[in-house]
């Protein structure tokens, strides 16, 4: 499976971006989609996840703000993010899991898309 972000960039405080994540490959063997973000100098963390079936998670840090969706047909997920705070600033990464629940274990992901930069200036 291959998995290419994008979506990111500068937004101001308060703005809003949507991040996309396209799978290629053998999709078959997806069902949790998730995404991560390494904000600078510190771990990567799990920002939202989906399974096929629409069950999601997210950190507590984003709830009411993120909203993580995906389109099955086109094998795609997003991360719809309004309200921006200068500490959502991070790399985005966008992963993949063949597992039959919502992931919220970093380990426990398949494969792993390159990064997209987000950075929110005050």
């Amino acid at each position: 499976v291959q998995l290419q972000a994008s979506g990111g960039g500068l937004v101001q405080a308060g703005g809003s971006l949507r991040l996309s994540c396209a799978a290629s490959g053998s999709i078959f063997s997806i069902n949790v989609m998730g995404w991560y973000r390494q904000p600078p100098g510190k771990e990567r963390e799990l920002v939202a996840a989906i399974t096929s079936g629409g069950t999601t998670n997210y950190a507590d840090s984003v709830k009411g703000r993120f909203t993580i969706s995906r389109d099955n047909a086109k094998n795609t997920v997003y991360l719809q993010m309004n309200s921006l705070k200068p500490e959502d600033t991070a790399v985005y990464y966008c992963a993949a899991s063949g597992r039959s629940f919502v992931v919220t274990t970093r380990s426990l992901y398949d494969c792993w898309g390159q990064g997209t930069q987000v950075t929110v200036s005050s």
